[in-house]
C-alpha cells in the first residue's frame, strides 16, 4: 500500500510517517520502481506501536534509542518467549528515564501549586 493508505490504516498522516522515518523511528520502507514508498501490514503495525509509545509519553528520542526493536513490541515477526523483559534493554531504560523525568516534573509542579495556594490564602 502507498503512504496515504498506510497512514490512514495507522490513524495518522503521510507527513507523520515521513517524520518518523526521518527521525529514525521507522526503517526506510521499500520503494516502488517509480520511487514511491510501499508499506505492508507489518509496517502499519510498527507505525501503530510507535504512535502508542509516543502517546504514552515517550519522546521521539526515547523511541529512537530502541527503534530497531519496535517490531518486538508490535509483535511483528517476534519470537514468543516466557522470560521476563530485560530491565537493561534500551526500551526499559528509556521508560525508566521517562518515568523519572515525569516524577521530577510532577514534584516541581506540586511545589509550584503549593506556593500559589499559600499566596492565594494570604491574599
Amino acid at each position: 500500500m502507498r503512504i496515504g493508505d498506510a497512514a490512514a490504516a495507522a490513524g495518522t498522516t503521510p507527513r507523520a510517517l515521513r517524520f518518523y522515518e526521518q527521525r529514525g523511528l521507522l526503517p526506510e520502507p521499500r520503494r516502488s520502481p517509480s520511487g514511491q514508498r510501499e508499506y505492508e501490514a507489518a509496517d502499519v503495525a510498527r507505525i501503530r506501536t510507535v504512535r502508542d509509545l509516543l502517546r504514552l509519553g515517550l519522546t521521539v528520542e526515547d523511541v529512537r534509542t530502541f527503534a530497531s526493536r519496535v517490531d518486538l513490541l508490535a509483535g511483528v515477526d517476534a519470537p514468543r518467549c516466557a522470560s521476563a523483559p530485560d530491565a537493561n534493554s534500551p526500551a526499559s531504560v528509556a521508560v525508566t528515564h521517562r518515568l523519572a523525568a515525569l516524577d521530577a516534573e510532577i514534584a516541581r509542579l506540586t511545589r509550584l501549586r503549593d506556593r500559589l495556594a499559600q499566596a492565594a490564602a494570604r491574599a
